[in-house]
């Protein structure tokens, strides 16, 4: 069986890079296509047919933030390795398997791992391998579905319409409102905005700043990934990351059996200052429990999962996962 992946987002001035990974084993699902050729209506009927009858599929995202450190060729394998790794997860619990991985374009965004032999490049695949095909279209659904959903936490940039592009009316909003955290100041229209024409007089303490503040979220990151990828091991199936409005932001939605889980990861390097769990209050937890059905009013296809709120707590330099709480 072939195992499809295709990518979402690589030329976007904003918003996460998603990696759609789909193995359809014995599925035959009409009309899959590249997914830029399918009307909106089209893509989201598919996406919930890929989701319910493909053997595995699943979804590997790189955010704004993670993109602007490791640069985007880094972005591609990370955000690949990751969808990789939920598949075969997936592939083991339910018995299905893959002999043939096609990825769409002429990089192989496995090289250096253990699948790389089993990789074919194939330019425009998404139009030609129903698997790829599959693939472009439910991370494309994904991606805008997010999206979409930014414009309730950062209204007047519109990405419901452009998905974080850089088309005229995106432009003129980053120049009337400047940047936010979607956005990739490591793209070169967007420079300016992380600071890379400050004067020489400040450049060494803005430098120190940005070192700081870089040091800060690559701790977040690589916790977040420890406690995603505990979940993973553990059965779940994860959703969605860093998914917000603007009451609160859930680090990890993720799915096991009937269950939706809205996971909160707290990352402390060492126990200097106490057990990372004891940050979540019970504002905290309210917020979280107001934005899980936010989330569900939002994804309706989850309204018959019951809901639990978790915390992770993650410790240590590498990270590893201390505790996993359930909230009341």
């Amino acid at each position: 069986m072939t195992l499809g992946i295709d990518e979402v987002g690589r030329g976007a001035w904003a918003g996460p890079l998603v990696i759609g990974a789909v193995v359809l084993g014995g599925a035959e699902i009409e009309g899959l296509d590249d997914s830029k050729k399918l009307t909106k209506k089209r893509r989201e009927g598919l996406d919930v047919a890929i989701r319910e009858q493909a053997s595995s599929w699943a979804l590997g995202w790189v955010s704004a933030k993670e993109l602007d450190e490791i640069g985007m060729s880094e972005a591609l394998k990370l955000a690949t390795r990751r969808a990789v790794k939920e598949i075969q997860a997936k592939c083991q619990k339910n018995g299905s398997t893959f002999d043939e991985i096609i990825i769409d374009g002429t990089v192989n965004f496995l090289a250096g791992t253990p699948l790389e032999k089993y990789v074919t490049m194939i330019a425009k695949a998404d139009g030609l391998i129903p698997s790829v095909s599959a693939a472009s279209i439910i991370a494309k659904v994904a991606r805008d579905k997010f999206m979409a959903e930014q414009d309730d936490i950062y209204p007047g940039y519109d990405f419901s319409s452009h998905v974080g592009y850089g088309v005229p009316k995106h432009r003129a909003a980053i120049k009337r409102l400047g940047v936010t955290p979607l956005h990739r100041l490591s793209f070169a229209p967007l420079a300016k905005y992380a600071g890379v024409e400050s004067n020489s007089q400040n450049a060494s303490e803005e430098e120190s700043k940005s070192q700081q503040k870089d040091t800060t979220r690559q701790i977040g990151n690589k916790g977040e990934q420890t406690a995603a990828d505990w979940l993973v091991a553990d059965g779940h199936e994860i959703i969605a990351r860093n998914w917000r409005t603007r009451y609160c932001e859930i680090d990890i939605v993720s799915k096991k059996d009937k269950v939706l889980y809205f996971t909160e990861v707290k990352y402390r390097k060492n126990d200097n200052f106490g057990d990372g769990l004891a940050a979540i209050t019970n504002k905290k937890q309210q917020q979280m429990r107001f934005a899980a059905g936010i989330f569900i009013a939002k994804n309706p296809q989850y309204e018959s999962c019951d809901m639990q709120m978790l915390a992770i707590s993650v410790d240590g330099n590498p990270p590893v996962v201390k505790d996993c709480v359930a909230l009341e």
